[in-house]
């Protein structure tokens, strides 16, 4: 497969995930709207239903000679009427209220037909009255005496309800969301994991035959031709060991290898004089920093942690360059920085988290697997590794950080 299309395919797939997060944002907008334009009318109809409960008790009050039929038409329109309001005078004075608490009202004074002096609960009523004048502006009616009375009221409770449900909703389907993602996010990764470990322990199984068979081979090579000390023999010998660890590698993958405690300057500069003989020339390597730190490691898969890091500065590099691994103990966090720096072509500062995504990849040949598999063997050592920075046609620093003390236990891969 082409960079072209594989970078394609891996951009495609970000671009859906955009479009049902946009997709999911505009349902969610829909939903507000429609509940805040639902609320605005509602809202509506309740103010309307406070003036038409504050004209009938005015009409009750100031016209007492009116038609019994009339008024009875009048107590049947007020009383219809569920919206929690009171009514105060020109002086702030509570004169009549409804759709109170009835525990702390006396609503035998109010329907007193003499409209005396109404007994209530003075905290109460002061506390709902100023819930009120911050809930709505007032409705202001005239008097024939020329007095006012204010009206004051507040949402209903099917109002206050039909406010906060959209809310409620959205965050009960969030909730919902996102447990369904994690869970098959998990179960993705489970099957993921399984493939991982059932490619790494057939491979592991598949090298065995032939590695056996090349050891043998060389043996029969050298005592054939009396060439024990042959500097080309000793290197294929070299490389046969290779493939014994690279295969072991594989194998311990889906089980728990054991970490012990390595000098990381010493195993870092072991490989790096085993893998500069089989690179150009025209890249120079060096290795730099802390000679004495040490970290609880598993030597072939750190190794292999290396070795991808080294083979990605390299491929960067597109004819000579320099690629430096530099060692600092962070004595104060107990901590070791591997800085891996080359002079290559660089890395969109946009790839910085996907280039460690399975799959991704910038280079013309590859499968993109090399990184994905190295942030899990740092992650086995209870490590991390990122994108110190990195800048086009310049060069790029990897970061891996490990802890100096011994105190965390190994998980499986």
């Amino acid at each position: 497969m082409r960079k072209k299309d594989r970078l394609f395919q891996y951009n495609t797939k970000r671009r859906w995930k955009a479009i049902l997060f946009l997709f999911a944002a505009l349902i969610a907008a829909g939903s507000l709207i429609y509940t805040n334009y639902l609320v605005q009318n509602l809202s509506i109809s309740e103010r309307t239903k406070a003036e038409v409960w504050a004209m009938s008790t005015k009409s009750i009050v100031t016209m007492p000679d009116l038609d019994d039929d009339f008024i009875s038409f009048i107590y049947a329109v007020r009383d219809s009427l569920t919206t929690p309001a009171i009514i105060t005078d020109g002086r702030d004075n509570i004169i009549f209220w409804r759709d109170l608490d009835p525990t702390k009202t006396n609503t035998k004074s109010q329907a007193d037909s003499s409209f005396g002096k109404i007994d209530y609960d003075p905290n109460y009523f002061r506390k709902q009255l100023n819930i009120m004048k911050g809930s709505h502006p007032p409705i202001i009616l005239d008097l024939d005496d020329g007095n006012t009375w204010a009206v004051h009221y507040k949402d209903s409770e099917a109002l206050r309800q039909l406010r906060i449900f959209p809310y409620l909703q959205l965050s009960l389907i969030a909730f919902f969301l996102i447990i369904a993602y994690t869970v098959f996010n998990s179960i993705k990764k489970s099957e993921e994991n399984l493939v991982w470990v059932g490619m790494a322990k057939e491979a592991a199984h598949q090298l065995g035959t032939p590695i056996s068979s090349l050891m043998g081979w060389l043996e029969l090579v050298r005592s054939k031709y009396n060439a024990e000390d042959d500097s080309i023999l000793n290197e294929m010998g070299r490389d046969i060991s290779r493939l014994e660890i690279v295969a072991d590698r594989f194998s311990k993958i889906g089980s728990v290898p054991t970490l012990t405690p390595h000098n990381i300057y010493q195993t870092i500069n072991e490989f790096i004089t085993y893998f500069k003989v089989r690179t150009s020339e025209r890249i120079t390597f060096e290795l730099t920093g802390d000679q004495s730190a040490s970290a609880k490691i598993n030597i072939p898969l750190f190794d292999w942690i290396i070795e991808n890091l080294l083979k990605n500065a390299v491929n960067a590099i597109d004819s000579e360059g320099r690629i430096t691994v530099n060692i600092t103990d962070n004595i104060a966090k107990e901590e070791i920085f591997i800085d891996i720096s080359d002079t290559g072509n660089g890395i969109q500062k946009a790839n910085f988290e996907s280039i460690f995504q399975p799959g991704f990849t910038t280079r013309k040949r590859g499968w993109g697997l090399g990184l994905s598999l190295t942030k899990r063997m740092v992650d086995y050592h209870n490590g991390q590794i990122f994108v110190k920075e990195s800048e086009l046609e310049k060069g790029t620093t990897f970061r891996i950080i490990l802890k100096s003390t011994l105190r965390y236990e190994p998980t499986e891969i």
